[in-house]
């Protein structure tokens, strides 16, 4: 998941009117019962440096995360994700738990470096056993296993080679690739490349928030050219390992953008931050071509000479559904961004102002209109192609009371919302197939720590204990009746 806000800190909040008016449509009848379709997906997601702990079993060697969350001052409080939920150890149980939810579908990445140890050569088996257990004791669980082959844990030596700005990369990826399909193809139906390559490239590359911890505007836009390159080439080694009926997509986190004003300078910073946030990934995977106002903006920065003959048609390679993550929108005006900024070729051209209304422990406002604006809007540009919302959650304060109880009714107000906003999508005829909340557990969440919790099953990190939240047993009732219940 995106965690974290990459934009710069303002006291002022913005008053914004959103892209679709929600007032404007009837609103259902309270109690009714917004139901979804048949087969909808429901599910939950969590991404394997943030779980599973095991950082130097089976083989596994560092990852960029490892190397980073031991570089002082990185990570809140020195954390690491070394043990993290332990999820290593306790899978069956973490299997059971989404039983009990009633999940569909449960959403896991698989880490390179635990398969992959350098980034070549081949497989340790012992890394892919894990996965070989989890999608088994998924399966008998009557869950869909839907794996994800890269969730920011690039092995350490890769990076030492230069990392996702270096072409090799992405070549080396699809190998790997090819090794987790070659164990576990016959049993999982669903294949995510890449979550959220602009995080990796821009907020890892640009402004160094993120592992590697590197602050290059050329290297961040030379990262996502080849994390798309990346996307490409496996989809195609995918296509040749996998059986015919396999589901392959890709995961981004597309931002939900609206101008502080409505001036030609406001609309110009939503136009430049919309390419270099996802243009730079939507024209090349579903158009291949690159956007012609990225180019030119970010012409002081490079010539994109790296971009070689034949790139565009592997990025290109058609997929069979699109996954969206989604937290919160963005408030954007003309103005200039803190250095270092991911915004490469527009920090000096762009501001952003939190919106007004209620905020996330993350500090990221509670909108869930700019998730149906962000559905609507790929209805419209890639008509046809099914869409999966493949993260969505809150983190809040909660915590387990003296009962060992854990209430969390403003995630519950959350969750409901942004529900709602997928239905409303679903009504105005956006092909959505799936719904995978974030997150199972409370994780290591990235350069937090473990200070923030998005889960909706609490982790009491010393003695590992599992608490389902409140979220959790609405989420199971949500799933048990096939949709939310509308407030009127």
């Amino acid at each position: 998941m995106t965690a974290v806000d990459a934009r710069p800190e303002s006291t002022a909040g913005a008053r914004v009117e959103s892209a679709t008016d929600a007032s404007a449509a009837p609103r259902p009848e309270a109690g009714t019962v917004l139901r979804f379709p048949a087969g909808f997906r429901w599910g939950t997601a969590t991404a394997a440096y943030q779980i599973e702990g095991g950082a130097t079993e089976d083989g596994r060697t560092p990852s960029i995360w490892d190397t980073f969350s031991r570089t002082p001052g990185k990570v809140r409080n020195g954390d690491t994700g070394d043990i993290a939920a332990d999820h290593l150890h306790r899978m069956p149980e973490d299997v059971r738990l989404m039983k009990e939810l009633g999940v569909t579908d449960y959403r896991f990445s698989v880490s390179w470096p635990r398969v992959q140890p350098t980034g070549r050569g081949p497989a340790v088996e012992r890394g892919l056993d894990f996965y070989r257990r989890l999608v088994d004791e998924l399966l008998g669980a009557g869950i869909r296993p839907v794996a994800t082959l890269y969730h920011w844990d690039l092995p350490q030596e890769l990076e030492d080679a230069g990392g996702w700005p270096e072409r090799d990369t992405a070549h080396r990826f699809a190998e790997y690739a090819g090794l987790v399909a070659g164990a576990l193809g016959d049993r999982v139906s669903t294949w995510t490349t890449l979550n959220e390559p602009w995080c990796g490239a821009f907020l890892g590359y640009g402004n160094g928030v993120h592992a590697p911890g590197r602050t290059s505007d050329l290297a961040a836009l030379r990262a996502a050219h080849h994390f798309n390159l990346a996307h490409g080439g496996a989809t195609r080694v995918l296509r040749d390992r996998l059986p015919s009926t396999a589901e392959i997509s890709l995961t981004l986190n597309l931002h939900a953008l609206r101008p502080l004003a409505d001036t030609p300078a406001d609309r110009d910073a939503v136009r430049r931050i919309d390419a270099v946030a996802n243009r730079i990934f939507l024209d090349p995977v579903f158009h291949g071509r690159l956007p012609e106002d990225l180019v030119a903006d970010t012409a002081a920065v490079t010539d994109w000479s790296f971009v070689k003959a034949g790139d565009l048609e592997v990025t290109s390679t058609p997929i069979d559904s699109l996954g969206i993550n989604y937290y919160s929108p963005s408030v954007v005006s003309a103005g200039s961004s803190e250095s270092p900024s991911p915004w490469a070729g527009a920090e000096e051209h762009v501001a952003f102002t939190p919106a007004e209304g209620p905020r996330t422990a993350m500090d990221w406002p509670v909108d869930a209109d700019g998730l149906y604006e962000l559905l609507t809007r790929l209805r419209d540009e890639l008509p046809g192609l099914p869409l999966l919302v493949t993260e969505n959650g809150a983190a809040y304060d909660d915590y387990a009371d003296p009962e060992g109880q854990v209430h969390d009714p403003e995630r519950v107000a959350y969750l409901d919302a942004h529900l709602g906003a997928v239905h409303r999508a679903i009504e105005d005829g956006v092909d959505v197939r799936g719904y995978f909340l974030w997150s199972l557990l409370d994780n290591f969440e990235w350069a937090y720590g473990y200070s923030k919790r998005f889960g909706i099953v609490h982790v009491d990190f010393a003695s590992q204990r599992r608490t389902p939240k409140d979220s959790a047993r609405w989420y199971a009732e949500v799933i048990a009746r096939g949709g939310v219940t509308a407030e009127g």
